[in-house]
């Protein structure tokens, strides 16, 4: 058959440069090269690239795959781990952690094809690893639910981990992988302290609305609880704080709920330091003393936990499913504490 004269004549849809592409832009002229990027009501900005893979191989973990279909995230968590993840775009793990967003346009398309693959074997995937899945673009975008819709098509089972109430839009989706496979939502709520979640959690939705979409996933069925990642000490990690949060939790009707203490590692610590420094500077001392390594000392995250653990017991609380030997002293990597079923 002759090849077209033309062959791109009626293709119109725009090409979009890859994430390493993206990269070397910013490495050359800074976030400013990004000249097809669109700022937003929001004041974040949105760059549409394209991906090759969707599915990411991960090594050390009890998953071998995580989806992400944004990178970078508006919530702008003060704490957030995946933070230092932002450096391989040539940006810092700071400001334009919670202010570039670079969005995988093709994602669904490349996720079907990956899933229909025969060598797929519909292994265990975590779903927003390294950026919330439902942080508002996503409203837009849709990317999260298209996502959904081709793991149920493919009957392959998730756990998904969430800041965002936009998550109840697409509960018939998770009821449906529900019943094609396994789905657990694992809603992020590591407080309902007001105060500490204005400081600590700028760009996030309040608390109990976060909590009422976990009464909302529950009662459609899906198996839906709470993780409180991470306690942060000197902000949320009083009993009072963690009693009022475990009751909150308990009463929005969550199916289990987990715990874990704050780390810091690479540019994470280097941005939570410069809050304290900035925001909260009596108290930076405090926590270089503390977190002389990554983690706290271990009597003090064994202290947080076995409090969390007498107070789950007071209020009914399930513990995460299959909680192991080194979560229980607090010696797992987040990571692993929030996605093990």
């Amino acid at each position: 058959m002759a090849v077209p004269a033309h062959p791109l004549l009626f293709d119109l849809e725009p090409k979009r440069p890859t994430t390493r592409q993206v990269a070397d832009l910013v490495k050359e002229g800074g976030v400013s090269a990004l000249t097809d990027a669109e700022t937003r009501a929001d004041h974040a900005t949105y760059q549409e690239v394209r991906c090759r893979s969707a599915l990411n191989r991960v090594e050390g973990m009890p998953f071998r795959w995580t989806l992400n279909p944004y990178r970078g995230c508006t919530h702008g968590c003060h704490y957030c781990f995946a933070r230092r993840y932002h450096v391989q775009f040539e940006m810092n793990a700071s400001d334009q952690f919670a202010s570039v967003i670079l969005v995988k346009m093709n994602f669904a398309d490349v996720l079907r094809a990956e899933l229909d693959r025969p060598a797929w074997t519909r292994e265990q995937v975590a779903f927003g690893t390294a950026t919330d899945p439902y942080q508002p673009i996503e409203g837009h975008y849709r990317l999260t639910r298209a996502s959904l819709e081709a793991l149920a098509r493919a009957k392959t089972p998730i756990g998904l981990i969430t800041k965002g109430p936009m998550v109840v839009r697409d509960r018939d989706v998770l009821q449906d992988l529900t019943k094609a496979a396994e789905c657990s939502v694992y809603m992020s709520v590591p407080t309902v302290d007001e105060d500490a979640w204005r400081q600590l959690e700028p760009g996030t939705a309040h608390p109990l609305k976060r909590l009422r979409a976990v009464r909302e996933l529950a009662d459609a069925g899906i198996n839906a609880g709470v993780l409180m990642a991470p306690i942060v000490p000197g902000f949320s990690s009083s009993r009072a704080k963690l009693e009022r949060t475990i009751k909150a939790i308990a009463d929005s009707g969550a199916r289990f709920v987990g715990c874990n203490v704050m780390y810091l590692q690479d540019g994470t610590r280097q941005h939570f330091m410069a809050f304290l420094e900035r925001e909260f500077p009596a108290m930076k001392p405090r926590f270089e003393r503390l977190y002389q390594k990554k983690y706290p000392p271990e009597t003090y995250r064994k202290d947080v936990k076995a409090m969390v653990r007498v107070l789950q017991q007071r209020y009914g609380l399930e513990p995460r499913p299959e909680m192991t030997k080194d979560e229980e002293e607090g010696n797992a990597e987040p990571e692993q504490a929030g996605f093990r079923w």
